[in-house]
């Protein structure tokens, strides 16, 4: 369960990704779901992603799950788009 924040990324996470399919490892991914959902669905022996919705109150589009799978977003990048209101409404400090 590699972590892509811990290990470089998106260019880390692909370097595991090919260890693991080199070795025959499943693959699965915990905490980020809207970009872990990316980094699997590029990962030959993808597993299992942990889901959470921690950040579901700041995004216009939250991850999408259907009957228990999570689908990557089409749109450009890792498909992330803020809320800006609520991330206003969030916010702890001075703006």
């Amino acid at each position: 369960m590699p972590d892509a924040m811990k290990i470089g990324g998106v260019t880390g996470w692909l370097r595991s990704a090919a260890l693991a399919e080199a070795a025959g490892i499943p693959l699965s991914r915990h905490l980020f779901p809207e970009i872990s959902a990316h980094l699997l669905a590029v990962s030959p022996t993808r597993h299992w992603l942990e889901y959470v919705d921690w950040a579901n109150p700041i995004l216009e589009e939250p991850l999408k799950i259907d009957d228990g799978y999570a689908s990557a977003p089409d749109a450009a990048g890792i498909g992330i788009s803020w809320d800006e209101e609520a991330v206003q409404r969030y916010s702890v400090g001075e703006p």
